[in-house]
C-alpha cells in the first residue's frame, strides 16, 4: 500500500518496463544492475526509491551486485560504511565543511533525534539513499563535479546497513579501547614460536597461503643484530652462534636476544627513531639556524632505552618531568622534548608569532608521535574525518601555552646539567633544596608586596625621558600613571618625579608597577615587555642643590624564577635585572626595598629614574611603556633585610647555590610553567591565525577519548592520560612503530595515521593483543615486546620471494615470508664503520663533525665551523647518532639515505633508491676510508688473495661467498691492481686491488638491505 500511495500511474508503468527489461535481459543474474540502471533510467522518468531498493536487494540476495561484491550478514560501521562517507561524502559533509548543517564525522548530526536523513530500519524514508540513488545530476549527491556516483555495492552496503537499524559505531577502531584476543587456531601449531605467530598464521590460513622456510641461521643472525643494535655481528659473534644453533637452535636464538638487548648499543640504535618522531636537531632552525646545546637530551634518551625504562614513564617525563614531586636533573632534561622546535633569531620577527608556532608545534608532534593521529589540520577547522573539533585543539594547546619560554636565542627557561652523568643525583638533590629554599623566601617577600594595606599610591607626578621617548601623565583613579606615546627610541631613561604623601613620615620602600600599554587587550594579546637595567631613587629637598640618593638593599618581585636576576637592576654594570621578559600581558610589580628606614623632610619630592639597556632582534627595545609607583613605611620591609627568617633563608640559599655552581655543567632548555597568576589565557584561533582569537579555552581533552585522570588539569595530568591504559592509542602505535622497524611496515601501514584516513591494520587482532601485552604482561617494556618480536617464526622466515607469491602480496601485508628493505642512513654509515674496523664505541657527549664534501657547509652565521676531527681520532668515527644536525644543511650522507631534517615530527621514513646514493658510497670520503680500512683487516687476515676475499666477503655478508662471487672479486682485483700500477700516484697498498675489492664489498646490495 506504501509502495501504491508514492507511486503515480506513469511512474508505476515505468516501474513494470524496467521490472520487464531486467528480467528479459537476465542482468540480475549477471549482476550488471548499474548498466542496466544507465542504459534504462534515459527512457522512463523518476522510478520510486523503493523499487530500486527492492531490486538492490533481489540482486544482493542472489550473489551481490558485482562479481566482486558479497555483502556481509551484519554490516559494520567503522568496516564498511565510514570508507564510503569518507570517499564521497566528507569533502561537503565533514568537519570541514558541513554543507546544510551535515557532517558525517558526527553521528548527532545524521541520526535522529538532531540528525533528518538517515531513519533506522527504514531505507525507503532515509534521504540520503533517495539522493545517492537519483539520476538528476542537479540532484544527485555526490554531484558530478564532486565525483562519481555509489556503486550498486556501496548502496547496497547504504541499505543494509539502514535496514540494520543504522548502527553507528562509538569511534572509530582506534579510538575504542584494545580488546583481548584469543590466540586463533591455525592449520600446523608445530610451526608457532611465540603467541603472535598464532595470528600471523591464522590470517596466512584464511589466504590459502603457507608461511615461508626458516631463513638460515648466519640470515636470521644478520637480521637480528642490525635491528636491534644497528651494528653487523663480528666474526666471532657469527662463529659462536652457528657454533651453539647446531646443538639447540631455540637456546642459541634466545641468548643471541637477551645478549643484544642489554648492549649498550641498543639505545643508540632506537634512540634515531624517536628522535624523528621528537624532531630533535642541534640547531634552532629558522632564520639563522643557529647552535642549540640540547644534546644532554639526546643521550637521557639513549640512555632510558638502555635502562629499558618503562614507555609510560617514558612518556610522563617527556611531557611533564618538571611537573612531577622531586624531580630530578633527569626529569628536567627529558622534557627538552619539547624545546627543540624551532626558533627564529632573525631581526625583526615577532617573536610571539614564534613562540605560538612552537606551542602548536609541540600539540601536533606529541599526537603525531604519541597518538599517531593527524590533529595537526584542526588548528585551522574540524578535522575533515576525525571527530576533533576545532575548540578541542585549542583545549589541548592550553596546556602547552603556559610555559614560560618564547623564541628568543638565550633558549631560557634552561638546566645546567652536569657533564658528568654520575654527579646526577648529588646536583638533584642540591636543586630540590634550592628549590624550596627559593620558594620559601619568595613567598614571604611576595606576602609583603602584595600586601595592599602597606601601600599608598603616588600623585602628581612628573615625567621625562633623556632621548625622543615621550612620556606622558594621566591619573587613574587613585593614582597617576606614565605612558610611553609613539615610537620609543633605544636605551631610553624615563624619570619620575612625584611629591610623597602628607601622611608619610619615613620611606622604607617604593613599589614600581610596570604594565602593557593597553592593560585589556594584552592578555590576550601580549606586548614586547622590558627589562630594567638599572634603577636609582632619589630625594629631592627643597632649598637642597644636589638630591640625597637613596639606598636599594634589594628587590622584592612577583615572579620566584625569573629569566633575570631582579637584583642586577642594583648593578650598573650589568645591564640586566627586572624584567617581564620577553612579552607582557599582565601587570609586573617590584618592590625596591631600602637598605634603612629614610626620615622624609617636608615637602620632599621622590625620584626615580629607570634605564633600559636591552633590545631583541635588533629592532624591539625592551622598555617599560606604563606604569605607576607606590611608596611605604612599613617596617617590615627594613627589617626583613635582617630579620631571622629571612637573612637565614638567604645564607643557606647563597651557600647551596655555591655548592651547586662547583659542578661543570652545559646548558640544557628544558620545559618551566609560568606562574598561575601571570599565566597567558588561550584561546581559540579562527581559521587557525594566531592573530584573529576567538573564544576562550581551558585545557582539555578531545571529547571523544577517555577523559582526563582526576585532580588538577596540567602537563601533568596530560602526561598521565597519555600514558592511561585506558587510552586507546598509545599502546597501538608504540606496538606499530616498532612492528614497522622491524618488518619495513607497521601492522598499521599509515604510522602517521591512525585516524579514518588511514590505513586499517593488516591484523587487527595482532595489534590489539601486542598493545595490551606490550602495556600489561611486558609493564609497558620495549626490551621484552622487540624479545618477543625477534623470536618469533614470522620474523624468523626467509625473506626470499616466489613470484606468485610477490605478485599476490608484493608489500608482505600478509607476513608470508620475512623482511628484507634498505638499511636506514645512520645504519649504512655505522655499518661501514664497525666492517672496516673504525667505529669507535664511545658513547654521549657533544656532538661531532665527521668530515663532509667541500662546499656544503656554508651556514648563515660565519662563526659556526664544522671543525673535522683528524684521521685516527676517535670522534671522527664516532656512530652517526652523534652527528651533529643541523636543520638547515643537513649531514649530506643521511639526506642522501631519506634521513628527516627534523625540522617537524617525522613518524615515517619513506625510503627510495637513488643514483646519489650509489656515488655517495664509492665517492664519499667516510666510506673511502671505510674501504680502505677494510682492504687493510683483508690483508691481514691472510696472504693468499682469494683468502683475503673470502675473509671480506664473510665478514660483510656473514655468509661463504658463492664460486662465481669469488671469480668475480677475483677479477676485479686483479683489474684494479693492474691499473693501479700503471698510475704512478696510487699508494703502495692499492696496488693489490683490495681497495677496489672492498669499495665493492661495502656497496654489495645484501650489504645495505637487510
Amino acid at each position: 500500500m506504501t509502495f501504491l500511495k508514492m507511486t503515480s500511474v506513469n511512474q508505476m508503468a515505468d516501474c513494470l518496463k524496467l521490472a520487464l527489461f531486467l528480467v528479459q535481459a537476465d542482468l540480475l543474474k549477471q549482476r550488471r544492475l548499474p548498466v542496466a540502471l544507465k542504459q534504462f533510467r534515459a527512457g522512463i522518468q523518476r522510478v520510486p526509491l523503493l523499487l530500486l531498493l527492492t531490486l538492490i536487494a533481489v540482486g544482493s540476495s542472489s550473489g551481490g551486485l558485482a562479481d566482486d561484491v558479497q555483502l556481509p550478514a551484519v554490516i559494520s560501521f567503522n568496516q564498511h560504511i565510514r570508507p564510503i562517507f569518507n570517499q564521497h561524502c566528507t569533502a561537503c559533509h565533514g568537519g570541514v565543511k558541513q554543507a546544510a548543517e551535515i557532517s558525517f564525522v558526527y553521528k548527532e548530526q545524521v541520526l535522529p533525534p538532531d540528525g533528518w536523513i538517515l531513519e533506522p530500519g527504514k531505507p525507503e524514508e532515509s534521504i540520503l539513499l533517495q539522493r545517492v540513488v537519483e539520476t538528476d545530476p542537479e540532484l544527485r549527491m555526490p554531484p558530478p563535479e564532486h565525483g562519481n556516483a555509489l556503486s550498486a555495492g556501496d548502496v547496497a552496503l547504504l541499505t543494509q546497513w539502514i535496514k540494520q537499524g543504522a548502527v553507528w559505531d562509538a569511534s572509530h577502531w582506534a579510538y575504542a579501547a584494545p580488546q583481548a584476543q584469543p590466540l586463533p587456531a591455525v592449520s600446523d601449531e608445530a610451526w608457532v614460536r611465540q603467541p603472535l605467530d598464532h595470528f600471523v598464521l591464522s590470517r596466512l590460513d584464511d589466504e590459502g597461503l603457507k608461511p615461508s622456510p626458516d631463513a638460515s641461521p648466519e640470515r636470521w643472525l644478520r637480521r637480528v643484530t642490525l635491528d636491534l643494535v644497528g651494528l653487523p655481528p663480528t666474526m666471532q659473534q657469527l662463529d659462536e652462534f652457528l657454533k651453539h644453533y647446531a646443538t639447540d637452535a631455540t637456546a642459541a636464538r634466545e641468548m643471541v636476544v637477551d645478549r643484544l638487548l642489554q648492549s649498550p648499543s641498543f639505545g643508540e640504535r632506537w634512540a634515531s627513531v624517536w628522535l624523528d618522531q621528537i624532531r630533535y636537531a642541534d640547531s634552532r632552525g629558522l632564520g639563522a639556524d643557529g647552535r642549540r646545546s640540547v644534546w644532554k637530551y639526546r643521550d637521557w634518551v639513549i640512555d632510558s632505552l638502555n635502562r629499558d625504562m618503562p614507555f609510560d614513564q617514558f612518556t610522563i617525563k617527556q611531557i611533564a618531568g618538571d611537573l612531577l614531586p622531586n624531580a630530578t636533573i633527569e626529569d628536567r632534561i627529558a622534557t627538552a622534548a619539547h624545546r627543540v622546535t624551532q626558533t627564529n633569531e632573525e631581526g625583526g620577527t615577532d617573536d610571539e608569532e614564534f613562540r605560538v608556532a612552537a606551542v602548536l608545534d609541540r600539540v601536533n608532534t606529541t599526537w603525531q608521535a604519541w597518538q599517531g593521529i593527524t590533529f595537526g589540520c584542526v588548528q585551522c577547522h574540524s578535522h575533515p574525518y576525525d571527530p576533533f573539533r576545532h575548540a578541542e585543539y585549542y583545549q589541548f594547546a592550553a596546556f602547552f601555552n603556559t610555559s614560560a619560554d618564547c623564541d628568543l636565542d638565550e633558549d631560557w627557561p634552561v638546566v645546567q646539567a652536569p657533564l658528568d652523568p654520575q654527579d646526577y643525583p648529588a646536583v638533584s638533590q642540591l636543586d630540590r633544596e634550592i628549590e624550596s629554599l627559593r620558594t620559601r623566601l619568595w613567598q614571604r617577600e611576595y606576602a609583603l608586596l602584595t600586601d595592599a594595606d602597606a601601600w599608598q599610591p603616588l600623585v602628581g607626578m612628573q615625567a621625562s625621558t633623556n632621548n625622543q621617548t615621550q612620556v606622558v601623565v594621566n591619573r587613574v583613579d587613585d593614582h597617576d600613571e606614565f605612558q610611553t606615546v609613539g615610537t620609543v627610541s633605544r636605551d631610553a631613561d624615563i624619570t619620575l618625579e612625584a611629591p610623597l604623601p602628607a601622611s608619610l613620615s619615613k620611606l622604607t620602600a617604593i613599589r614600581l608597577t610596570a604594565m602593557p600599554l593597553d592593560p585589556v587587550k594584552a592578555i590576550d594579546d601580549s606586548e614586547w615587555g622590558f627589562v630594567m637595567s638599572e634603577i636609582q631613587a632619589r630625594l629631592l629637598i627643597p632649598g637642597e642643590q644636589q638630591p640625597r640618593d637613596l639606598k636599594i638593599a634589594r628587590l622584592y618581585i612577583d615572579e620566584p624564577d625569573p629569566f633575570y636576576d631582579p637584583q642586577l637592576s642594583l648593578d650598573p654594570k650589568l645591564k640586566r635585572g627586572f624584567a617581564a621578559y620577553s612579552r607582557i600581558n599582565k601587570p609586573r610589580e617590584a618592590a625596591l626595598v631600602l637598605d634603612a628606614a629614610v626620615d622624609i623632610p617636608p615637602d620632599a619630592r621622590l625620584s626615580i629614574t629607570v634605564k633600559h639597556r636591552i633590545y631583541l632582534l635588533a629592532a624591539f627595545s625592551l622598555i617599560t611603556r606604563r606604569g605607576h609607583v607606590a611608596v611605604t613605611d612599613d617596617t617590615r620591609f627594613t627589617d626583613s633585610l635582617t630579620a631571622e627568617e629571612f637573612s637565614s633563608l638567604r645564607t643557606d640559599l647563597a651557600d647551596l647555590q655555591r655548592q651547586r655552581s662547583a659542578f661543570k655543567t652545559v646548558s640544557v632548555p628544558v620545559m618551566q610553567e609560568l606562574p598561575e597568576h601571570l599565566a597567558r589565557p588561550t584561546h581559540i584561533f579562527e581559521r587557525g591565525l594566531f592573530l584573529t582569537k576567538g573564544d576562550q579555552v581551558t585545557a582539555g581533552t578531545p571529547e571523544s577519548l577517555p577523559p582526563l585522570p582526576a585532580g588538577p588539569v596540567d602537563r601533568l595530568a596530560l602526561a598521565r592520560w597519555l600514558a592511561s591504559s585506558e587510552n586507546p592509542l598509545t599502546a597501538r602505535v608504540a606496538v606499530n612503530r616498532f612492528w614497522a622497524q622491524l618488518f619495513g611496515t607497521g601492522l598499521v601501514a599509515t604510522e602517521e595515521d591512525f585516524g579514518s584516513s588511514g590505513d586499517v591494520p593488516s591484523h587487527p587482532q595482532l595489534l590489539d593483543y601486542l598493545a595490551l601485552r606490550f602495556q600489561g604482561e611486558h609493564q609497558w617494556s620495549r626490551k621484552a615486546l622487540l624479545r618477543e618480536i625477534v623470536l618469533s617464526r614470522t620474523y624468523g622466515q626467509t625473506s626470499r620471494v616466489s613470484a606468485a607469491l610477490y605478485d599476490r602480496d608484493p608489500q608482505n601485508r600478509l607476513l608470508a615470508r620475512g623482511p628484507r628493505f634498505r638499511l636506514s642512513s645512520e645504519m649504512v654509515r655505522d655499518q661501514a664503520l664497525a666492517l672496516s674496523g673504525l667505529l669507535t664505541d664511545k658513547q654521549f657527549g657533544a656532538p661531532v663533525h665527521p668530515p663532509i664534501p667541500a662546499g656544503v657547509w656554508q651556514p648563515f652565521q660565519s662563526g659556526d665551523k664544522w671543525q673535522v676531527p683528524q684521521p685516527g681520532e676517535p670522534d671522527r668515527y664516532r656512530r652517526s647518532i652523534y652527528t651533529y644536525m643541523k636543520r638547515s644543511i643537513p649531514y649530506p650522507m643521511f639526506a642522501a639515505f631519506d634521513a628527516p631534517s627534523r625540522e617537524f615530527c617525522s613518524p615515517r621514513r619513506l625510503r627510495s633508491n637513488t643514483p646519489l646514493q650509489a656515488l655517495m658510497m664509492l665517492n664519499d670520503e667516510v666510506f673511502a676510508e671505510c674501504a680502505a680500512a677494510l682492504a687493510e683487516r683483508m690483508r691481514n687476515a691472510a696472504s693468499d688473495p682469494q683468502q683475503q676475499i673470502r675473509a671480506g666477503f664473510r665478514l660483510v655478508t656473514c655468509r661463504e661467498p658463492d664460486e662465481a662471487d669469488l671469480l668475480d672479486l677475483l677479477d676485479l682485483m686483479k683489474s684494479a691492481a693492474k691499473e693501479a700500477a700503471a698510475d704512478s700516484a696510487t699508494s703502495s697498498n692499492s696496488e693489490d686491488g683490495l681497495n677496489a675489492v672492498a669499495a665493492v664489498l661495502l656497496n654489495l646490495d645484501e650489504v645495505v638491505m637487510k
